[in-house]
């Protein structure tokens, strides 16, 4: 199979079920924000491999998580790719992935120090990065708000409420491996009018 068939030359393209639409479909923007999260959760478990000369057990559990995560995402892009059909080459999206998520901020959160101002996004390679991940998160799951009211098959309930803990996850996922780098966090320091 060729990797290019030119079939989207034109400015369309495919969804699961057959329907073609335009690349600038919010469907498309939907599931190529999902993409481009899936990808820079990828960087991060680059970082956490290549970071030390050994890989922590901690470094090797978030290696273990951030593969379940991208797996869910695509699961979840699958569900984005076919809103428009009632496709069964969809992929299952279980109510219970927010709890699951919420046992894991559940778990993480405890091991670090209590906030008492908002931290810049900041600190090692990978803490920067799973920042990143957190605010391209946010951005998936308010295309995924808009996409479901717009006139779609799907309810995408569950879903929005697995984006939304998956970005609070990554903000504590960045503080836990930042503790772990021994990498300080930066405090915002507010600009006062003088």
């Amino acid at each position: 199979m060729k990797i290019y068939t030119k079939t989207g030359d034109g400015g369309n393209t495919g969804l699961l079920g057959g329907v073609k639409v335009s690349k600038s479909h919010l469907a498309v923007e939907t599931s190529g924000t999902i993409d481009e999260l899936n990808s820079v959760i990828g960087v991060v478990g680059s970082h956490l491999e290549t970071n030390r000369a050994e890989v922590s057990q901690l470094q090797t559990e978030l290696l273990k998580l951030l593969r379940q995560i991208q797996n869910d995402l695509f699961d979840l892009g699958s569900r984005v790719a076919a809103c428009l059909s009632d496709s069964c080459k969809v992929a299952e999206f279980g109510s219970n992935k927010p709890v699951e998520l919420e046992s894991l901020i559940d778990r993480y959160d405890p091991t670090l120090p209590g906030l008492t101002a908002f931290i810049l996004p900041s600190g090692s390679v990978a803490g920067c990065h799973l920042h990143l991940a957190r605010s391209v998160c946010r951005r998936a799951e308010r295309r995924l708000v808009e996409l479901s009211q717009s006139s779609v098959e799907r309810d995408f309930r569950t879903e929005q409420i697995y984006l939304n803990r998956l970005s609070d996850l990554l903000f504590v996922l960045s503080r836990v491996v930042n503790q772990d780098a021994g990498v300080a966090e930066t405090q915002w320091q507010v600009t006062r009018a003088d």
